[in-house]
């Protein structure tokens, strides 16, 4: 009797095992996991540090005439943060409709209940995300960790800034700015960044009226750059999946920053593998941090991910606060997700999937300067065979190497088990 044949039905008439069978494969598993639609005819511009971000945000509150959506995990009650302060309250008294969400956590012991008040009291609409309750103790571990801006259903800036002195520097004192990154989207998308706040506004008071927050007829075509609003929630880990997914069809590069990297397992595995395939790897840390248990925890990964291929750098500034990556030069990710638990798994983030070659070479081009601001780690044992310049040596650990680590597994566990507990 003959073997019954098997038919392998090819999807939209591509052929099974194909770059373009592979893409489609991409593009639907992306349309699963992000939950976001790919939204084409958008311009999107990137921006560098508060030099370019925070005078992009001025001058789109300026020019509102209708309404400013604002949401920030932390606004400094500082100098920047009264620069900001001003310029809502002066279009809040011509009749601008503004509303502002800040995270209960982020604004402890950095904004004072002054600078609420001085708001709300010149018509400004805030609301607190998620205070703690004694009914709900465990709810502390969710934020609203987002830093979007929407300005009349026109234009977007989705970042990893939040708003405070240490994004500027201090020239005078000889004082760097942090280092982060934003971008400016008009277009399309931008109803789908006003959809997220929106989403977040109704999560803790009552909606936006739904003559106020509408998708703008008027917000048509505005480029040529194809993209998807990633709105993470609790318990979603929409920007791990993604990375997981992207590491595993990238062919070439896989270049990512970020500020508070605590990679788990199965993520520092998908970027092992991509290295053994021969991908491109290459992680961009602070070397200095506001948060010092999280870079004894960073450190503690370098070891398995350099011995894998995966090349390693610490930023010499004061502070590394983006959250990039590019893939390929062809899928870039810019938001406020961090490469941990918390963020991926229990707060509310917001980041920008770019699907443009044109944007992708600048977010390479962008990652190789900073490059050349940082140092490359390279274990004690390789170093003299490779010789690199500016080369930081890993030391093996002794015991207080152990310490660490299991400083660094514990604090996972911990994270874990809250998530899992509040979720």
């Amino acid at each position: 009797m003959a073997a019954a044949k098997i038919k392998i039905a090819k999807p939209n008439g591509i052929e099974i095992g194909s770059r373009a069978a592979i893409r489609h494969f991409v593009d639907d598993s992306l349309d699963r996991i992000t939950g976001a639609r790919l939204i084409g005819g958008n311009s999107v511009r990137l921006l560098v540090d508060a030099t370019e971000n925070y005078p992009a945000w001025m001058d789109a509150i300026e020019n509102a005439r209708e309404r400013i959506y604002f949401e920030s995990y932390i606004i400094h009650d500082d100098e920047q943060g009264y620069i900001f302060a001003d310029a809502l309250i002066k279009k809040a008294k011509e009749g601008v409709e503004v509303k502002l969400i800040y995270d209960w956590l982020g604004g402890v012991g950095k904004t004072s209940r002054s600078y609420w008040r001085l708001l709300r009291n010149n018509g400004i609409e805030v609301r607190r995300f998620n205070p703690p309750s004694l009914l709900d103790p465990l709810a502390i571990l969710n934020r609203d960790h987002r830093k979007t801006l929407v300005v009349d259903g026109q234009t977007a800036f989705i970042s990893g800034l939040c708003i405070g002195k240490a994004w500027v520097g201090d020239p005078e004192k000889g004082i760097p700015p942090w280092r982060d990154t934003g971008v400016q989207v008009t277009g399309p998308a931008v109803a789908d960044v006003e959809d997220a706040f929106a989403n977040v506004w109704a999560a803790i008071g009552s909606p936006l009226e739904r003559t106020r927050h509408r998708k703008d007829k008027r917000n048509g075509d505005a480029g040529s750059v194809a993209l998807r609003v990633v709105q993470s929630e609790p318990g979603k880990a929409c920007v791990y999946r993604t990375d997981q997914l992207l590491a595993a069809s990238a062919r070439e590069t896989m270049w990512i920053s970020d500020a508070y990297f605590v990679g788990i397992p199965s993520y520092l595995q998908s970027l092992k593998d991509a290295a053994g395939d021969g991908v491109d790897v290459r992680i961009l840390v602070p070397q200095a941090t506001d948060i010092m248990i999280v870079r004894d925890t960073t450190r503690s990964t370098y070891r398995p991910l350099i011995e894998a291929g995966v090349r390693v750098f610490e930023w010499n500034g004061p502070m590394m606060h983006a959250k990039t990556a590019v893939f390929d030069g062809k899928f870039s990710r810019v938001g406020s997700t961090n490469l941990n638990i918390s963020s991926w798994f229990g707060n509310y983030e917001l980041d920008v999937l770019v699907e443009d070659e044109g944007f992708g070479r600048q977010m390479q081009e962008m990652f190789i300067t900073d490059l050349a601001g940082a140092t490359e780690i390279v274990l004690e044992d390789t170093f003299r065979k490779k010789r690199l310049h500016r080369t930081k040596r890993l030391k093996p650990r002794n015991g207080t190497g152990s310490v660490r680590k299991a400083t660094a597994g514990a604090l996972n566990v911990a994270t874990s088990l809250g998530v899992a507990m509040t979720n």
